[in-house]
């Protein structure tokens, strides 16, 4: 695997994007308009830096630098997958629009591409038969931050071919990540069965008007020593990606997703990418 495609340049496609080209691959990295490819330029510059600051090893010797002439930019889907030995797919989580995506990539890609879904909580089986090529797909989830949380899921459906299994552990492994292999399928995977659970009853304490996000972060920090409360890892995460996973849900998630969209989403914020979410970014110390 030399060439690799990632589609969809939010938060996380981003850094799957700029962590593949700074480990020496050539990258192209696909989203919708040009607008979003000038956010996802600021982000890869962002991450740059980011990699200096957090002492990646060989970052600030000019390898964050050099990372982002191997990224190419394109609103073109066909030639995004044209040439790819590997197709990550980050689009937002939606099943309808993961399967048109990846019925017009099966026409464009080479029979021989491996096509992997970054999704949180789809089960890889619900998108396998949209890839028209079963055993060449799988799932390959990263979690955010990847530079320091450097794990990633891998997690087949029965009709993956092992050895097509066994050629993403080594790509993962290669681009600094910490391969996890999962045994069968489970939507959510190992980080996010263990993570959406306790977000969601973040959400519920909100929308049950127990306390506000403020409260309830402050709890967790406070009360366990972690770094993050459940409404800023929201706000880092995306609320785009918190609507579409919690208006899936029961209905209390719904309402959750109801909230969301109503004070936050048509308002325009987004969480930390526009600078906006539950919180207001920069945060004062």
């Amino acid at each position: 695997m030399k060439n690799i495609t990632v589609l969809g340049t939010g938060v996380l496609g981003s850094q799957i994007a700029f962590q593949t080209a700074f480990h020496g691959f050539d990258v192209t990295a696909y989203d919708i308009d040009d607008a979003a490819l000038e956010r996802a330029g600021e982000r890869f510059r962002g991450l740059a830096a980011r990699y200096v600051a957090d002492s990646v090893e060989g970052a600030a010797d000019g390898g964050a630098d050099a990372a982002i002439p191997r990224i190419r930019l394109t609103t073109v889907l066909e030639d995004a997958v044209a040439a790819a030995d590997l197709v990550i797919e980050a689009v937002p989580e939606n099943l309808e629009l993961k399967q048109g995506i990846y019925r017009r990539m099966a026409e464009a890609a080479p029979s021989s591409t491996v096509f992997a879904t970054n999704s949180s909580t789809l089960l890889p089986s619900a998108l396998a038969d949209s890839t028209g090529r079963p055993d060449r797909f799988l799932a390959l989830h990263f979690a955010n931050e990847i530079w320091s949380h450097n794990t990633a899921e891998v997690m087949g459906t029965p009709s993956t071919d092992p050895a097509v299994y066994a050629e993403v552990v080594e790509f993962a492994r290669r681009i600094g990540m910490v391969p996890i292999e999962i045994k069968k399928e489970k939507a959510g995977y190992l980080l996010n069965s263990l993570l959406v659970p306790f977000l969601q009853a973040a959400g519920e304490l909100l929308v049950d008007g127990i306390a506000e996000p403020e409260a309830i972060d402050a709890t967790w920090r406070i009360g366990t020593g972690a770094p993050a409360g459940p409404f800023e890892i929201y706000d880092i995460v995306g609320l785009t990606t918190a609507y579409n996973i919690s208006r899936m849900g029961d209905a209390k998630q719904q309402a959750f997703a109801d909230l969301i969209k109503e004070r936050y989403i048509d308002q325009g914020k987004l969480g930390v990418a526009t600078g906006e979410g539950f919180y207001t970014y920069p945060r004062e110390s």
